[in-house]
């Protein structure tokens, strides 16, 4: 049966879920996330675009006592305790080969070919995807009634020491918390620029 498609909006309260109200959070409740959790979100990310389906995030969760420590002693020191609290810490990495995967990702047609012996094509494919991917993580995860506290302050080579060594092709791109957020660790809302401020329609 061919699948209908219609014009459908989501409800107000969606979007004020996944956008309008949705913040990032610097503080948990103590309330687990569980595994089945982290399947589901990854179930609902993996569905979003990538270019020629590369698929090239590769996702660590940091959910034991000792791989939040691991993590928190690569971070910078606004970030450790946020790390220590959160029920579990997404690891974002993209794989550097991930052309090797595309013969049964992308099997339309020979799409391994056009990245063999160019890294630099790689690397660059894979940072932006993976990138996609990570957000596309933070939007999947609200959805599924979470919150995120995404982070760039670690060292990079740090954690790729400590979490990718059996996986040296494995780069971290950033790292994001996921739980119940604690209201009261958020600022005020930033402030968000009007459309004409950075955009124009040519």
């Amino acid at each position: 049966m061919t699948k209908q498609f219609h014009d459908v909006t989501l409800s107000s309260s969606a979007l004020d879920q996944l956008f309008n109200e949705a913040r990032t959070y610097n503080g948990w409740l103590a309330k687990p996330v569980s595994d089945d959790q982290l399947r589901a979100i990854y179930d609902l990310m993996k569905m979003a675009p990538t270019s020629a389906n590369m698929q090239p995030i590769r996702i660590v969760w940091a959910k034991s006592p000792e791989a939040k420590q691991k993590l928190a002693d690569c971070a910078s020191e606004g970030n450790k305790a946020k790390i220590l609290a959160a029920p579990v810490t997404a690891i974002l990495a993209y794989d550097i080969d991930f052309h090797e995967e595309l013969p049964w990702l992308f099997p339309h047609t020979d799409a391994k070919s056009w990245f063999e012996g160019d890294e630099v094509a790689r690397e660059e494919g894979a940072f932006r995807n993976s990138s996609l991917q990570g957000a596309y993580l933070i939007l999947a995860a609200r959805a599924l009634g979470l919150d995120c506290g995404p982070m760039s302050g670690f060292d990079a080579s740090a954690v790729n020491a400590a979490f990718f060594a059996d996986e040296p092709r494995h780069r971290v791109n950033f790292i994001c918390s996921i739980g119940y957020g604690d209201p009261q660790s958020i600022f005020e809302r930033s402030p968000r620029p009007d459309f004409d401020k950075f955009n124009s329609i040519v």
